[in-house]
C-alpha cells in the first residue's frame, strides 16, 4: 500500500465520442496532491509519461495540493512543462484553499497561493466560467467550475459566458457529484476527480471511503442522462496509501 502501488502508475485510455469533427487527443490528470508523501520528483514522472503520448489539449481537475505547501516555484515549474507542451486548464479542488480546506487550520482559507501557482506554470484557470477554444481548426467549449466543498460551485456564472453554439462542451469539475446541480445545463462531457477511485478499494466490496453521494461514479468513464462523466483516480494520494486502486494518468481521444 505505501511503498509500491502508490507509485505503480496506471495508464488508461478511452474514447468518448461528443460530436467533434476529428479526434482530439487529451490528457486528464487530477488530485496531485503535492505534500510531504508525494513528491515532486514523482509529480514530474508522472507528467513525463503523459506527454510522452502527445496530448492536444490537457485538463486538470484540482486538489494541486493537500494541505500547506511551501515549494511553489519549483511547483510551476514542474507544471510549465504541460503548458509548453499543449493548451492546459484546469479547475479548482477541495484542497486548494478555502472554507472546507482551512477547517482546523491545516489549509488555506484562499485559493490566492494555487491561483498564483497556475498563473506562473501558465496553466490556464476557468473558476467558474467558460471559454471557447480552437485546436487543429476545430472549436470546443470548456467550463470549469468551483468546488462545492469550499462553496464555490455556481453553474450559472460558468455557463454565462459567450460560447460557440455549434461545438460540444466540456466541464472541469473537481467532484463528480456536482453533475446533479449542471443537468439543467447543455454540456457533452465532464472531466472529474476528487475520488482517488476511492484509494482503497476492497474486492466485491468496492470504495468504501469515497468522499461523494452517488458511490456509482466513483471511478471511471459513465454515460450518465445522455452524457459523458469520466471520473480519474488520481496522481497522488492522502497518507501516502493506495489498495488496489493505483494512481492514474487519464488519454481520452474525443471523437
Amino acid at each position: 500500500m505505501r511503498f509500491w502501488e502508490n507509485g505503480w502508475i496506471d495508464l488508461t485510455r478511452h474514447e468518448i465520442p461528443i460530436g467533434l469533427q476529428r479526434p482530439l487527443r487529451v490528457l486528464h490528470l487530477s488530485d496531485l496532491h503535492a505534500s510531504r508523501v508525494v513528491s515532486l520528483g514523482y509529480l514530474q514522472r508522472v507528467i513525463e509519461l503523459g506527454l510522452e503520448h502527445q496530448p492536444e489539449l490537457i485538463c486538470l481537475t484540482g486538489d494541486f495540493i493537500t494541505w500547506k505547501y511551501r515549494a511553489y516555484d519549483s511547483y510551476a515549474a514542474v507544471l510549465a512543462r504541460l503548458s509548453a507542451t499543449a493548451p492546459t486548464f484546469a479547475c479548482l479542488g477541495n484542497h486548494d484553499g478555502g472554507p472546507w480546506a482551512a477547517k482546523g487550520r491545516l489549509g488555506y482559507d484562499s485559493s490566492h497561493l494555487v491561483r498564483q501557482l497556475l498563473r506562473q506554470a501558465g496553466v490556464t484557470l476557468l473558476h467558474n466560467r467558460g471559454r471557447t477554444v480552437r485546436i487543429a481548426d476545430q472549436a470546443l467549449n470548456l467550463v470549469g467550475v468551483g468546488d462545492p466543498w469550499n462553496e464555490e460551485c455556481r453553474p450559472d456564472l460558468a455557463f454565462a459566458g459567450s460560447r460557440d453554439g455549434r461545438a460540444p462542451t466540456v466541464v472541469l469539475s473537481h467532484n463528480p457529484d456536482t453533475k446533479d446541480a449542471l443537468l439543467a445545463h447543455d454540456w457533452s462531457l465532464m472531466l472529474s476527480g476528487h475520488t482517488h477511485g476511492g484509494q482503497v478499494f476492497l474486492p466485491g466490496i468496492g470504495a468504501l471511503l469515497a468522499p461523494v453521494r452517488d458511490k456509482h461514479c466513483v471511478r471511471g468513464l459513465h454515460f450518465w442522462n445522455q452524457r459523458w462523466v469520466h471520473i480519474t483516480k488520481g496522481v497522488g494520494n492522502l497518507h501516502g496509501l493506495r489498495l488496489n486502486c493505483r494512481p492514474e494518468i487519464s488519454l481520452l481521444t474525443l471523437t
